[in-house]
């Protein structure tokens, strides 16, 4: 259990729950598949698959899990069946069809294929970490990460949280590292990073497996080009990308970490849970590390 991308959010210190009281809440909004003529359903699965409980909880770290399932049926098949029937009602009633009639058909179509239709189905995780209020979902994107936060808004009374904010951007704090050739401590630059200009046509300049201390990188943030990403490792354990938007992007546990775990796997403990347990032990530090190296949280 490694996540990916970290979508950081802070929980309200106030925030309070038992993890047994969480779990039930979690049931009343559990997975359901699509029926007939649903286009999408969601809803709370087990994190460890199709057996367990609902919520995993390790050393007061909790892990869920939101099921997503999904229709697969393109706009371009249901317009191509659509234009077929409203040229059949077209030859049968002898004049083209009014917008009234294309709508009725395209719903009647949409119905029709809906059944038939393939299904999608992925899991989104998210890390709550009571101790240190933190929510962290493993979401590419923003989007992906609502998903996640709309539904358990369904599932709880309340959910005091806020995107993460710091005092230093970090876009500026990148091109601050870059230009400097020297990260925070604790950090070490890796060799991919992303710029942008300013202006209107905002050129990218990208680097992906490149030295970033050479005078050609320095010239592009003396030139005034922001640093977007940057590739980071912390303290010789997780490597990761840092976005200007404040998102943690293609983070990898290394190879100590992944030792770890196997080793406690091997003593009898659940592989799940070790590296769960692992990965929930890392990140608050790797979190706190980061934080501090923007200047601390905005208010």
């Amino acid at each position: 259990m490694w996540f990916r991308n970290l979508q950081l959010y802070r929980l309200s210190e106030e925030w309070n729950r038992d993890a047994t009281r969480f779990a039930a809440r979690l049931a009343k909004t559990a997975f359901q598949p699509c029926g007939g003529f649903d286009m999408q359903s969601r809803g709370w699965v087990p994190p460890r698959g199709n057996d367990g409980e609902l919520l995993v909880s390790v050393n007061r770290q909790w892990l869920i899990a939101l099921g997503v399932e999904q229709k697969l049926l393109p706009g371009s098949v249901i317009r191509q069946y659509t234009q077929s029937r409203l040229a059949e009602l077209e030859a049968k009633q002898g004049f083209k069809p009014g917008r009234a009639q294309a709508r009725d058909m395209r719903e009647q179509v949409t119905a029709e294929l809906l059944p038939r239709a393939l299904v999608t189905r992925r899991l989104v995780y998210a890390w709550i970490d009571p101790v240190n209020h933190w929510l962290v979902i493993d979401a590419a994107s923003p989007a992906k990460a609502e998903l996640v936060l709309d539904h358990l808004k369904l599932a709880l009374d309340d959910l005091p949280l806020k995107l993460l904010r710091t005092r230093v951007a970090p876009g500026t704090a990148m091109s601050a590292w870059l230009a400097g050739h020297e990260a925070p401590a604790g950090f070490s630059i890796d060799r991919d990073c992303e710029l942008r200009a300013p202006g209107e046509d905002k050129a990218v300049v990208r680097y992906v497996r490149h030295p970033l201390d050479g005078a050609e990188v320095a010239r592009h943030v003396a030139d005034g080009k922001a640093v977007t990403r940057l590739a980071l490792t912390w303290r010789d354990r997780i490597s990761f990308v840092l976005t200007e938007q404040l998102q943690v992007k293609r983070v990898a546990f290394l190879d100590v970490l992944k030792e770890d775990a196997e080793r406690q796997a091997d003593g009898g403990d659940d592989a799940f849970e070790a590296n769960f347990a692992l990965m929930s032990g890392e990140l608050p530090q790797l979190l706190a590390d980061l934080v501090a190296a923007l200047d601390g949280e905005a208010e």
